[in-house]
């Protein structure tokens, strides 16, 4: 075979509108698993978090004195109450006692010599927290779909709930070359995906593309490298003959020769050898891979600023822009190639569909999380 027959070529590239649809449609959510709560940062529920009750008593929210706030009526700073008992001292976190609704700050009530007035109108349920206050059952802590967060663990576990079902995607991350540029992109990429709820491998480079296509244990592949018309770019072919290859090349830039397959179910992404090509097909077609088969249902929408300068971009090819914030104002800072110095600077990106030919100056732009 002549070398030039071996040669990769893009015949068509593929509307990133159409290659989300393709995932929305073949992409299935993984099984559910339970984890412990300590290590569910970032997993998205496979099911509604619903807590018991609490508390099962009224408790005091904080130290002072329990009473009935009806026999405060009418106090106030020209005029105190006086109270036929002297109301009992309660600390935070303790029970109410009977008859009591509320607890007035100690500086709301005088006690002295056995006698004690109101110095303050207090309400019913002021400084209370009522029983299932903190949780309903009835009302779920975080429903199916969404991921969690530092404060959900933290109040899953004051909750009382020690372990939770979530959809925990197993991906591997393998760089088809050793070079400084793909180690790196392939290292984002799976840190990025373990901050948003999957469970990576990352494959060394001397990793055979074919052997880690056929392993059973994954449930995506996402390959660096190995997507152009290079001597060495061999990897889209590899695809097409150890399985499905879906399509080969995008209509995004940058990122333009990313493939996408599927080894049966699970997909398959090949990304481009260049940082910035690679971290651009990442973001709109590697996340919601992710998110699809965490049966996510975050989309991201981001802070909405205005331009700070006009953005032009080629009418055919949706586009990722990096941008910093300043002065209130999202200012683009590359197009097409992206230089080390921009992602370094960016602090989110902005997504110009296919349809457009970019924005003026002053349009309001959605920001989208950078890695």
């Amino acid at each position: 075979m002549a070398a030039s027959e071996t040669i990769q070529t893009i015949t068509r590239l593929t509307p990133l509108a159409d290659v989300q649809a393709m995932i929305d449609l073949r992409v299935k959510p993984v099984t559910p698993r339970t984890l412990d709560v300590a290590v569910a940062q970032g997993r998205a529920l496979a099911s509604d978090a619903n807590a018991a009750a609490r508390p099962s008593a009224a408790l005091a929210l904080l130290d002072g004195w329990a009473l009935a706030a009806d026999l405060t009526l009418g106090a106030g700073g020209y005029a105190s109450v006086a109270l036929l008992h002297p109301p009992q001292r309660i600390e935070a976190g303790q029970p109410l006692p009977p008859d009591c609704d509320s607890v007035a700050p100690f500086d709301a009530v005088k006690v002295s010599n056995g006698n004690a007035e109101a110095l303050v109108t207090i309400n019913p349920g002021d400084g209370v927290l009522p029983a299932g206050g903190d949780s309903d059952p009835a009302i779920p802590l975080r429903r199916a779909g969404e991921r969690l967060r530092l404060t959900d663990i933290a109040a899953f576990a004051a909750a009382g709930l020690a372990r939770i079902t979530v959809r925990e995607p197993r991906m591997r991350v393998l760089p088809l070359r050793g070079t400084s540029i793909v180690i790196a992109a392939a290292r984002l990429v799976a840190t990025d995906i373990e901050r948003r709820g999957g469970l990576v491998k990352l494959d060394d480079a001397a990793r055979d593309l074919g052997t880690v296509l056929a392993a059973e244990n994954t449930d995506a592949i996402i390959v660096i490298g190995g997507t152009g018309s290079g001597r060495n770019d061999n990897g889209v072919h590899t695809m097409a003959r150890d399985c499905e290859l879906a399509l080969h090349g995008i209509a995004l830039t940058p990122g333009e020769t990313a493939a996408l397959g599927f080894a049966g179910p699970r997909p398959v992404l090949l990304l481009p050898g260049r940082l910035d090509a690679a971290l651009s097909v990442w973001m709109t077609v590697g996340r919601r891979i992710l998110e699809r088969l965490a049966a996510a249902n975050s989309r991201e929408t981001g802070e909405s600023l205005p331009l700070a300068r006009k953005v032009t971009s080629t009418v055919g090819l949706a586009e990722v822009v990096p941008v910093r914030r300043i002065d209130g104002k999202a200012e683009p800072l590359a197009s097409k190639y992206l230089p080390l110095s921009a992602m370094a600077r960016a602090d989110g990106w902005i997504l110009v569909p296919a349809e457009s030919e970019g924005y003026p100056a002053g349009t309001p732009v959605q920001l989208r999380s950078w890695p």
